[in-house]
């Protein structure tokens, strides 16, 4: 796919996530080497639902939004790069609402709820290097409900796609979002895309970024190549996965929150190939402010939300920009080949 392509493919995609109203988010990069973290807030409290389709996740605070257990609301979201050293960012990402007076009433101090979830990106640059506190506090501080950026920032900086032969075959990943709005009511997801697999246009099924031919040129096709025989490389469980948040100002409850986070992985499974694997963590999580004042039926729901994860995984590639590494690691983006 050209650059030209390209720049037409992302003209006709819809919105980002902050037309969700009660949502922002803010991202953190660290200049030092391609890792980051990001934020989706809603201060106001959200109804949370997560769910976890990949083998081998990096979580935290998943186990309050099981639809049985107490909590009804949380605060914000945290995706992180840094495998599970990333998670510290969501402490920051707690103590930042708090000096915000957000978060649960627990009679002695106001407790901001935040889940999180990490991608591994220790292979691109200096793995001493990961999001801490701080970032997850910066990320906070940056946040807002203008439409955030796209590509090498925040928890898509080190993120790539396509390691099913290998990281020198792989090519650059990174963060997207989109939004859809039907009857008032706006779903809209944030992706960070780090997966061992393809991400493939969901409306032609065209690869779009991932694996490459030995000549580095050219794209592999990962899963013609695996149905054709050819033996991928062995890979570490845990060095990928695909994590997101999908919110709706839609009125929804507890269940339908979890309901919509199963369905969103519908979205990932048209844009990633293969998806879901045993070295990937693939976790996403939803939010629902209902600040639109509306309900809409689960199927319009569903659908929506299956549909911005989709483009918000294709835009997290066709947004990315490749690098080269201090260590040489070259890392085109869909744009390069």
């Amino acid at each position: 796919m050209n650059a030209s392509t390209i720049a037409a493919r992302l003209a006709l995609s819809p919105g980002s996530i902050t037309r969700v109203q009660g949502i922002e988010v803010g991202h953190h990069t660290d200049t030092r080497r391609p890792t980051g973290c990001s934020v989706v807030i809603a201060r106001a409290g959200a109804v949370g639902g997560v769910d976890v389709r990949g083998a081998a996740p990096g979580t935290r605070e998943t186990d309050l939004l099981h639809p049985t257990n107490l909590v009804e609301r949380v605060h914000a979201v945290l995706l992180a790069g840094g495998s599970a050293w990333g998670l510290d960012a969501a402490s920051g990402a707690v103590r930042w609402l708090e000096e915000q007076g957000v978060g649960l009433d627990v009679r002695y101090a106001r407790l901001p709820l935040v889940p999180a979830a990490v991608l591994f990106d220790l292979g691109v640059g200096d793995a001493r290097i990961r999001p801490d506190a701080a970032s997850g506090y910066a990320a906070c501080a940056a946040a807002s409900s203008e439409p955030p950026a796209e590509g090498n920032v925040g928890a898509g900086a080190g993120a790539c796609v396509g390691k099913v032969f290998g990281m020198g075959h792989a090519m650059k990943g990174g963060i997207g979002t989109a939004s859809v709005t039907v009857e008032g009511v706006t779903v809209g997801a944030l992706i960070a895309c780090n997966a061992l697999g393809d991400v493939v246009d969901p409306d032609t099924g065209a690869v779009i970024a991932g694996a490459r031919t030995e000549g580095g040129r050219q794209l592999r096709d990962t899963r013609r190549a695996l149905l054709r025989g050819e033996l991928p490389k062995p890979v570490l469980a845990g060095t990928n996965t695909t994590i997101g948040v999908i919110a709706t100002d839609a009125q929804i409850t507890k269940a339908q929150a979890h309901r919509l986070a199963v369905v969103s992985h519908d979205g990932l499974a048209r844009a990633i190939n293969p998806v879901h694997t045993m070295s990937d963590g693939d976790t996403l999580f939803t939010l629902g402010t209902g600040a639109s004042g509306r309900a809409l039926g689960m199927m319009a729901l569903a659908t929506m939300a299956a549909e911005v994860t989709a483009v918000a995984t294709l835009r997290a590639v066709l947004c990315a920009r490749g690098i080269t590494t201090a260590d040489g690691l070259w890392l085109p983006a869909a744009g390069d080949l």
